[in-house]
């Protein structure tokens, strides 16, 4: 069975809030599948959805060939999830015993389930923590601990829910190792990813949906999204703050396709990324910044992301 999750046309309300509307993905064995979206799109509604947490409202879903609505108890056995903002596990115990407790839960022997806890310890390099009470291990150690509690009952779907959320940048490059080091290891396995870190998505996935308030607005592998924007230019301007009234006026610069600002307050400084198919309109850009005296810090000329082909799909940023 290549297809391990399919949905139609499925939908979840909350009141009268549309977390997702219409979703028709379909996953297939052995790939990291990205959901790719700003907070509050749907992501982690879809995976708890998929996970038999929630009910849609509306449309079907398949795991592994299971029906969720019917099929949950089956589902449970051959998958887990990973969220980076949980902290599963009681902080009392022994990061080690911790896992042992979940290799139970999980349906394993006493021994058998030191063996294997054991053994993900050592692959995973966790070994100078491992006798560290949970409470007591930094934010970078715990998701590496959950992360292996996740991939105990070896499942077939692994749901990574954010799963570098609020890292550092070298703990995020060992967790994203972690991923691509166990889906090599077994073809029957297949991820789930949602992220709105880019890089990750870039790194990760075998293909990607972009995701927007609910709605699925393009999937395909992220080579061909990058070439939806591989004909644009795209720019960086780094400037000292700039007012949301100066912002609106340069968005309506003739020639500019997409255009997103993010304001560092520590710093003062704001960041203008543009997108656009000439590069003459950069020039007006600059004319109405030196207008209204604020001036420039940064000009420079970026390689496309998916951080470009979502403001290009959607016209806000994703972050």
């Amino acid at each position: 069975m290549d297809s391990v999750v399919r949905t139609v046309n499925l939908s979840r309300f909350f009141g009268n809030t549309v977390a997702l509307d219409n979703v028709n993905i379909t996953i297939r064995r052995n790939e990291i599948f990205g959901l790719l979206g700003p907070n509050g799109s749907g992501k982690s509604t879809l995976i708890k959805i998929l996970a038999t947490l929630l009910l849609p409202s509306a449309g079907d879903a398949y795991v592994l060939g299971y029906d969720i609505k019917k099929d949950y108890m089956q589902i449970r056995k051959y998958i887990n999830i990973v969220a980076g903002d949980e902290r599963p596990g009681y902080g009392i115990l022994k990061v080690k015993e911790n896992l042992w407790f979940f290799s139970q839960l999980y349906g394993y022997g006493i021994r058998e389930g030191w063996k294997i806890v054991n053994e993900l310890i050592e692959e995973f390099g966790m070994q100078d923590f491992a006798d560290k009470k949970l409470n007591r291990v930094s934010s970078g150690m715990f998701q590496k601990y959950n992360f292996v509690r996740g991939i105990l009952n070896n499942p077939r779907l692994l749901f990574l829910d954010e799963p570098t959320v609020g890292l550092d940048v070298e703990i995020s490059r060992e967790i994203r190792n972690y991923i691509k080091s166990w889906i090599r290891k077994d073809p029957d396995r297949t991820i789930l990813l949602t992220t709105h870190y880019m890089i990750e998505a870039q790194e990760l996935c075998d293909r990607v949906a972009i995701i927007h308030k609910g709605k699925i607005i393009k999937i395909d592998t992220v080579e061909n999204l990058l070439k939806l924007v591989s004909n644009e230019h795209i720019f960086e301007i780094k400037t000292f703050y700039i007012d949301d009234s100066s912002i609106s006026e340069i968005k309506k610069i003739q020639g500019i396709k997409s255009l997103y600002s993010d304001n560092d307050p520590a710093s003062g400084i704001t960041k203008i990324r543009i997108v656009v198919e000439e590069e003459s309109p950069i020039a007006d850009v600059l004319s109405v910044l030196k207008e209204k005296g604020i001036k420039v810090v940064a000009l420079s000329k970026e390689e496309p992301n998916l951080e470009d082909v979502f403001l290009y799909l959607v016209g806000s940023k994703l972050r």
